[in-house]
């Protein structure tokens, strides 16, 4: 028989006792004082067969609302796209899902291949010359880039717009606390980064100016106008970006980004319920010995063979916390490697149609909300997301469409109190016609 787990059977216990010379469990614990010893009943349910548990645990899981049984406007940072079921299969091979990390690339030439490509693919969406292998999420890809660009301009400031997403705001707060860096936040204007704030802001000890784009609320900035600013100022440009957006937007690098990171979340990483997921990590040529993370290169072998290897950065920069750019050495490389074979499957055309899709889509929705008479705030070019003002408290409209088979949209109050009373909706190429009809339909009722 096929256990999930090894049992233990009272069979299996007295085995063991025997083979140490223990008669019985008491006298095993017979060194530790009775008045220490846990002397009740542990507070749990009385256990169940296996089949019985699963069943308990599946009715407990059926409980859960998710893209998969209801139709999903909820994104701010974690979205419900079409994943290819080719991902699944690939990344289910033993040989993927049980590699840690690829030290010995002899033994490990698939996963630094695999690892590869998504370099490449993500230099290719970006713009940017080199990547890394992947970080932890779109927030620490966020916060590494702020301290390279302390680092590298040995400054002490980062000036990050409070149009990027909330919570990477705070992931670069913390670390920024650690190495004494000032993180100070340029105001918004119409739902946008406010450049004339900017200029205000700037000098001569700024390390880095940080911009989202498309921003939180899926606002399409003139992040070259950002660019220029930070270099007239020798700053590091930072931009945090969705990479999916990046098939139809020009990417960060051609518009004079030094450092372009975000979340490959978009490509076929489930939500998980909000991880884990996979931050990518581009930059400049010019900044490439000073990647957090690792790289993997191309190269020939004696036998004039190609074979991959990390390089640039050993494992001990990062063991030696004094010396190391810096302190994370692993990667998502399972994650990864969804985001590859998601991006591989789909194609160059195919990865284009997803993006115009979401725009196409959100711009449909855009007007569905008009034409009821919702304010739809922040009137410039948008992707995959908008802000609505609602009719009644967010919290309590989301509760009712749930109701309705609808997973609503991000209260925005939660983190702009400027903003209480709005609804930031995600609109992807997943959402039909029918289920946007349906969510306008549906809070058109409720204000009724």
């Amino acid at each position: 028989m096929k256990h999930r787990y090894l049992p233990m059977t009272e069979s299996d216990k007295k085995q063991m006792l025997d083979a140490i010379g223990v008669g019985s469990i008491d006298e095993l614990f017979s060194d530790i004082p009775e008045k220490v010893r846990f002397d009740r009943q542990y507070d749990l349910k009385p256990a169940l067969s296996e089949t019985d548990l699963l069943k308990e645990l599946s009715a407990l899981a059926g409980q859960n609302a998710d893209s998969n049984s209801h139709a999903s406007f909820l994104g701010a940072g974690v979205y419900d796209h079409y994943k290819p079921v080719i991902v699944d299969h690939v990344i289910s091979r033993s040989e993927f899902y049980t590699a840690y990390t690829p030290y010995q690339p002899e033994f490990s030439q698939g996963e630094l291949q695999a690892i590869f490509e998504f370099q490449s693919m993500i230099c290719e969406l970006t713009g940017m010359d080199i990547a890394n292998s992947s970080m932890y999420d779109g927030g620490t890809s966020l916060a590494e880039a702020g301290m390279l660009a302390a680092g590298h301009t040995r400054r002490k400031k980062l000036l990050i717009s409070e149009a990027v997403h909330p919570e990477y705001r705070d992931v670069v707060k913390t670390y920024a606390l650690g190495q004494s860096i000032d993180v100070e936040e340029i105001p918004l204007k119409d739902g946008q980064t406010d450049y004339d704030a900017l200029r205000s802001m700037i000098d001569g000890d700024t390390a880095g100016v940080m911009v989202q784009y498309p921003n939180f609320f899926g606002q399409i900035e003139n992040i070259q106008e950002a660019a220029d600013i930070a270099h007239e100022n020798k700053s590091l440009f930072i931009v945090s970006s969705n990479p999916l957006a990046l098939a139809v937007l020009t990417p960060p690098g051609k518009l004079g980004a030094d450092i372009t990171v975000g979340d490959a979340q978009p490509f076929g990483i489930p939500e998980a319920f909000g991880g884990p997921h996979c931050g990518y990590f581009a930059v400049t040529k010019k900044l490439m010995r000073k990647v957090p993370g690792r790289l993997v290169g191309e190269t020939n072998d004696e036998e004039g063979r190609r074979g991959y290897v990390l390089t640039l950065q050993a494992r001990e920069q990062h063991i030696r916390r004094d010396k190391a750019t810096s302190n994370i050495c692993s990667n998502q490389a399972l994650n990864a490697l969804a985001a590859s074979v998601a991006m591989s499957a789909l194609g160059k055309q195919g990865v284009r149609e997803m993006a115009l899709q979401n725009i196409s889509k959100t711009q449909y929705a855009i007007r569905a909300f008009k034409e009821a008479g919702y304010e739809v705030v922040f009137g410039g070019p948008s992707f995959n997301e908008f802000v609505v003002k609602c009719n009644e408290p967010v919290a309590d409209l989301n509760r009712r469409l749930l109701d309705a088979g609808i997973i609503g949209g991000y209260h925005l109050g939660l983190t702009y109190p400027e903003l209480e009373g709005h609804m930031l909706i995600a609109v992807t190429e997943q959402r039909t016609k029918e289920e946007i009809d349906a969510l306008v339909q549906e809070m058109e009722a409720i204000h009724a």
